[in-house]
């Protein structure tokens, strides 16, 4: 992983895994923001961005840096924790997936999954969360963050091309 160092130093700064999953966290909160007031066309456009956006995050967080995190630190509370609240999100994510804004529960399960969300990132992101123990170990956080950047683009790639 090491090796992918010299091929992003010329792209800018780079960001580490967990400045990367944050930017996830905060444009999926801007989007649940925004769907509070939309109308019922922008509402389909915003739950479509969300369950996409989020669907590449529990993806590239449950096949790279959760288990890279648990290797890290052996915490497996906090690692099984959060597989646990993924897959409640994956299951809502799905229905919503299948439902329009004039499905009774359309805006019910947007709003449930937003507070699922929300939960889990305090989770994530709080002192003594899952990213706070990462920081605190050995992890090569800018070389996790590359490899999580490099699946990510692949994932929407092929979810673009679907």
């Amino acid at each position: 992983m090491a090796s992918k160092k010299k091929a992003t130093s010329s792209r800018g700064p780079r960001l580490d895994a967990i400045a990367l999953l944050k930017a996830d966290h905060r444009q999926v909160e801007e989007w649940f923001s925004k769907f509070e007031k939309a109308s019922k066309a922008k509402k389909q456009q915003l739950a479509a961005n969300i369950c996409d956006a989020l669907t590449v995050h529990t993806m590239i967080e449950e096949e790279i840096f959760y288990p890279s995190f648990l290797q890290a630190t052996g915490d497996k509370d906090l690692h099984h924790e959060a597989i646990v609240e993924h897959a409640g999100a994956k299951k809502l994510i799905a229905e919503i997936q299948r439902m329009s804004p004039d499905d009774d529960f359309f805006d019910a399960k947007v709003t449930v999954l937003s507070e699922m969300i929300k939960h889990h990132v305090k989770e994530e992101e709080q002192p003594g969360g899952m990213f706070a123990e990462a920081k605190k170990s050995r992890l090569d956080l800018h070389a996790l963050g590359e490899e999580l950047m490099v699946r990510k683009k692949e994932l929407q790639a092929r979810a673009k091309a679907a």
